[in-house]
């Protein structure tokens, strides 16, 4: 691929603003077309064409083998062979080309591997292969302004102006008010999806605070959640001031040399000397092939949406935070106190489907396994998926990393096994209408909701509810309006058929709000859109 198509691609997705679902793994919800080697093909979030592909069912579980049984220091026996006889499975069931697996149970760690890094070169996916985390980034940066909190340096209830003078909103009351806790928990009213290359000096992120000064917000700050990429860029630029450092080098010296994670990094030059994992792209005839580029992010989406790491790497990041902040030689890096208040439920989420979120806490998507609490995150990058799982009262956390296919499918089938069999937690079922629906009016949620670059539209067809989700101003064109029939699971939740994987298996969540200040809101893709007309 030529730097003159590799530029004019990323010229076009990095001011796209996807509806979001693919949060389910990443705040940069990209969509787009490719071209390599004669082939081409459209893309979501999630690697497949749209609508996706209808999932199949996943076989009854063999028998497994037996080898490979590991016993842990708490006597406590788990069964290795069966899991990689899993992970084999479902990954060619779910047509992903490679995917690591970890998982810390008993304060140990377990990692596995399966598939290919590249269908290209057929590098085999290994224990000690990089991935890229997409969201997952989040969390690490929360995690720095928790340490900062705990020094004295950052007051999270303080106006972010008092640490960045030059933070600023289109909203000059709104800028007044904006805290760190609100930028943690999504409930600033920052919109999500701004895309700036702002270089790779060490200058990037406070050149893209600078520049964002004049986006839209989606609410005014602590009326709703709606999900914030530039919260978290703001954030990591209150890294770098109250530092003195970039935030790359802060992660770095605070939190991944402390914790011994070696694989671990979050520029590209840096992931070179590794194995890495090259996302895959699914084309119009179903098959995969290489995404256009190893990487799209800009270095000032490094806060938000740039880290990679091994799936081993990610769990001992993860058994931090179930050791009440204590690395693994005791040191401790964060109080317990700061680990519970990251864990802490800060928000309600009215979508509770599109990333599996129950709330919010300063961080970490909270969930809710039948009644047990876990906390985790999901992400994405060009291709690779990356998800998740902490269940603190077991002390066990999971993560998976994949390069493409039915990713988001494949999390859903292990996962749910994994934590089941584990942790004793039951996942909610996927996201789907029941099969003789409710009659509900949407009389009162007909009309226009508008958010940065995004205008959605809700009216009744042919006597059913119908959406038509447009981009409009600066993003018009750029991709395809998605319109769809909504079926009604309850009065205010409704299921979109056509969302494509970037939502759930099958459907896209819809649900509307109303905030106690009787602003109307439609919520696609975990992001806020006010009703205009």
């Amino acid at each position: 691929m030529s730097k003159k198509t590799q530029g004019s691609q990323w010229n076009d997705l990095r001011t796209r603003i996807a509806t979001g679902g693919w949060e389910a793994s990443d705040s940069w919800g990209l969509t787009g077309t490719w071209t390599m080697d004669g082939a081409s093909g459209t893309w979501d979030t999630f690697g497949r064409t749209n609508p996706a592909p209808a999932p199949q069912p996943t076989p009854t579980p063999e028998a497994a083998p037996t080898a490979d049984v590991v016993e842990l220091a708490t006597g406590r026996r788990i069964d290795l062979g069966h899991w990689q006889h899993r992970l084999d499975e479902l990954r060619e069931t779910h047509d992903v080309p490679g995917a690591t697996l970890a998982f810390v149970i008993d304060d140990e760690v377990q990692e596995l591997a399966s598939g290919v890094l590249n269908r290209q070169t057929e590098v085999e996916a290994t224990t000690d292969s990089v991935f890229q985390l997409g969201s997952i980034a989040k969390v690490y940066t929360a995690a720095l302004i928790m340490r900062l909190a705990e020094s004295g340096d950052l007051d999270l209830d303080a106006p972010v102006v008092s640490v960045l003078p030059e933070f600023a909103t289109i909203d000059p009351e709104a800028t007044k008010v904006i805290t760190s806790r609100m930028l943690l928990s999504h409930t600033s009213g920052l919109t999500c999806d701004f895309h700036l290359d702002t270089g790779r000096g060490d200058d990037s992120l406070a050149k893209y605070v600078e520049a964002a000064k004049g986006v839209a917000m989606d609410c005014r700050p602590g009326t709703a959640v709606s999900y914030s990429g530039i919260g978290y860029v703001v954030l990591g630029r209150v890294v770098e001031v109250l530092t003195g450092t970039t935030w790359d080098q802060a992660l770095k010296d605070r939190l991944l040399t402390p914790l011994g994670l070696t694989h671990t990094m979050t520029l590209p030059e840096e992931v070179l000397p590794f194995r890495a994992a090259m996302g895959h792209l699914t084309g119009p005839d179903g098959e995969q092939a290489l995404a256009p580029a190893w990487d799209l992010m800009p270095r000032a989406a490094g806060p938000a949406a740039r880290v990679c790491a091994t799936a081993g790497d990610l769990v001992r990041f993860a058994r931090l935070h179930l050791a009440d902040g204590r690395a693994a030689d005791g040191t401790h890096l964060l109080g317990p106190d700061s680990v519970a208040a990251m864990r802490h439920r800060e928000t309600d989420v009215p979508d509770k489907w599109t990333v599996s979120a129950d709330g919010w806490g300063l961080g970490w998507t909270l969930y809710d396994g039948d009644g047990v609490p876990g906390f985790g995150h999901d992400g994405a990058s060009i291709g690779q998926y990356a998800y998740l799982r902490v269940v603190p009262g077991a002390g066990v956390a999971v993560a998976l990393l994949t390069n493409g296919g039915g990713s988001r499918l494949l999390c859903a089938d292990l996962v749910r096994e994994l934590l089941a069999d584990l942790a004793d937690v039951t996942m909610p079922a996927p996201f789907a209408p029941a099969e003789q629906p409710p009659t509900v009016d949407i009389t009162p949620w007909t009309g226009t909701y508008k958010r940065e670059g995004v205008l959605i539209t809700v009216s009744e067809r042919d006597g059913k509810p119908h959406l038509v989700h447009a981009f409009v101003d600066g993003m018009a064109g750029y991709s395809p309006d998605l319109e769809m029939d909504l079926v009604p699971l309850t009065d205010t939740v409704f299921a979109g058929a056509g969302g494509g994987a970037s939502f759930t298996e099958d459907w896209m969540p819809v649900v509307f709000t109303t905030t106690p200040d009787g602003t109307k809101y439609a919520y696609i893709g975990m992001r806020a859109a006010p009703k205009t007309a």
